[in-house]
């Protein structure tokens, strides 16, 4: 009975193709291409694995596509994972989805907490292709059908491996366009371990960074979950071409669609004039309850932005920054977070010291960086950046040519020779002088009573100032782009009593934390040679978890809006 049913069901399939590609005419080979059927289960495996070859192939001579609306993400890396393991088909057997591809599709559902977006591993069309092959008998059969479906799944878990270890903030057109050597046999190598290991949430953990402030982030994504907001308002981007009417109009159009999303503003055709978008920003401000002046600025736009869903964004940025970073961090380092506003030192992974920091204005942004504390300097002098001269000094030198002597500076020529400034005809200079302008050492000095020096191609360093009050300020991007440092004094003694426990026998150590004090005692100008570099890592993160809880801080700079305008605006 049994036989007679299995010669039915492949006569009654058999007649089915042949109706559909004679019905098809000169679609007869793309149809057909697409349309495999095996009758006997067990033939199944062998038959999906010649067609995901086919299917392959197709995808890398047609601009990664493998359908008109799928296309993959990373198909070098999935056509390598297959050349290496002979085409065969990985998460399915004779018909039958095997545990791990449950476990990819789970995981994909609930990939946001790993901050990851679940549409990025073709989750709509591995949802559609499953229940196909789940409920359609006739489509069961069809080995193509079983290939696209191992080919979406790889395709999505060598994607997840990516993202995880590496981040977005590359982008993958690398990866699409070429093999990166290691990159691709590393996350091809981790795919093959998930295969045979069999434990899902496993292989995915060990690829993320091992970074303390990585781990608490994440763990602070399913708090910010449960009680996320999912409405997705507008964004509005900002500011617009200067002297563009195209893009003002836009930016109009984009403007008030955002305020009619806060009820601020009815949408309508025609664009708001003047005198109705003033009206609706005051009203979105007092819905917001902040001052009603009904003036477009930079800080309002922020505000409109400012919502769950680019919270969501900003959080993925910052779990991609951890990822560039080394895989292993030194034992000894200096971490200065810009948005934070803070200095860590960290020893051993203990905290050994936090402080505020004072960095640059956005006009003049502290740089990002690694690099180590070479040496310290106490009472030191400021040589004036040519950027400060040119901006601030040299408009004013043209009025007075006495203006340095009144601040306090002293102009001085190649040979280090003080120069009169009244002899200097200031008028024929735009956009530099041929002069230095330092300012002498002394308690009134910009850099106060102590610097850092360390290697970097921007002429900044870490310092103390004379103006400590600016620290009670919770905004303290003020600075040229040095860094000021609150507790300057407490990194310094670290640093002395550092290179004191690491002396090596027969080295000669010249100073140690009583030299220090002792030279600012007496106020004398001391360049400190540092024997022990001690590693520094400037850096942007914008958001990071405390007890649980997500902090967001300020996008100072624009970075993360940048990035998120480049990498995960479609989100």
């Amino acid at each position: 009975m049994d036989y007679l049913r299995n010669n039915l069901l492949s006569y009654t399939l058999l007649f089915i193709s042949l109706f559909v590609i004679s019905c098809n005419g000169d679609h007869k080979a793309k149809k057909h291409s697409d349309t495999k059927i095996v009758t006997k289960p067990e033939q199944m495996d062998k038959q999906s694995g010649e067609s995901i070859q086919d299917v392959l192939q197709y995808a890398l001579d047609h601009g990664s596509k493998i359908g008109d609306s799928i296309r993959l993400k990373l198909p070098l890396i999935t056509n390598k994972f297959y050349e290496e393991n002979e085409f065969k088909n990985v998460w399915s057997h004779e018909e039958k989805w095997l545990p791990l591809a449950d476990s990819l599709i789970d995981f994909i559902v609930q990939s946001e907490l790993y901050g990851l977006f679940p549409l990025d591993y073709h989750l709509n069309q591995l949802d559609r292709v499953k229940k196909k092959l789940e409920t359609d008998t006739i489509q069961k059969k069809n080995a193509v059908l079983w290939a696209k479906a191992d080919i979406l799944m790889t395709d999505a878990c060598v994607k997840i491996f990516k993202d995880v270890k590496l981040g977005r903030l590359s982008g993958d057109s690398a990866l699409l366009q070429k093999d990166t050597g290691n990159v691709v046999s590393g996350i091809v190598d981790r795919f093959k371990t998930l295969l045979q290991q069999k434990q899902f949430i496993e292989a995915i953990n060990a690829a993320e960074p091992s970074k303390r402030g990585y781990i608490n982030l994440k763990m602070g994504i399913k708090r910010f979950l449960d009680s996320m907001d999912r409405r997705k308002y507008t964004y509005v981007k900002y500011p617009f071409k200067p002297n563009d009417e195209k893009d003002s109009l836009a930016f109009i159009k984009t403007l008030q669609k955002r305020l009619s999303e806060s009820k601020a503003i009815e949408l309508s055709d025609g664009l708001p004039d003047t005198i109705q978008l003033g009206t609706a920003i005051k009203k979105y401000q007092k819905i917001k309850g902040i001052k009603q002046d009904g003036i477009l600025s930079e800080d309002l736009v922020k505000l409109l932005n400012t919502n769950d869903v680019e919270r969501f964004k900003r959080i993925a940025i910052t779990l991609d920054r951890y990822k560039l970073l080394p895989d292993t961090m030194p034992e000894k380092y200096i971490w200065v977070n810009l948005p934070g506003y803070y200095l860590e030192l960290w020893d051993s992974d203990t905290l050994a010291l936090r402080s505020k920091i004072i960095c640059g204005k956005p006009a003049t942004s502290t740089p990002l960086l690694t690099s180590a504390i070479t040496n310290m300097v106490t009472y030191p002098t400021w040589t004036v950046p040519t950027s400060i001269i040119a901006k601030q000094y040299l408009p004013k030198l043209k009025a007075n040519p006495y203006y340095l002597q009144k601040i306090g500076l002293t102009l001085l020529n190649e040979k280090g020779d003080i120069i009169d400034p009244g002899t200097v005809n200031w008028a024929k200079y735009k956009k530099g002088i041929p002069y230095k302008v330092m300012q002498g050492s002394g308690d009134d000095n910009a850099l106060g009573v102590l610097k850092f020096n360390f290697d970097n191609p921007y002429a900044v360093y870490l310092h103390d100032t004379n103006q400590r009050y600016l620290f009670k300020r919770t905004a303290r991007a003020l600075s040229h782009g040095c860094v000021r440092v609150q507790k300057w004094d407490s990194l310094a003694f670290y640093i002395a009593r550092n290179d004191s426990i690491n002396l090596k026998p027969g080295d000669v150590l010249r100073y140690n934390a009583d030299s220090i004090r002792n030279w600012i005692a007496e106020k004398k100008n001391v360049r400190i040679q540092v024997k022990n570099r001690l590693p520094l890592f400037i850096t942007y993160y914008s958001c990071e978890a405390k007890d649980g809880k997500i902090r967001f801080y300020d996008d100072i700079y624009g970075d993360d809006k940048a990035l998120r305008e480049k990498y995960f605006s479609n989100k």
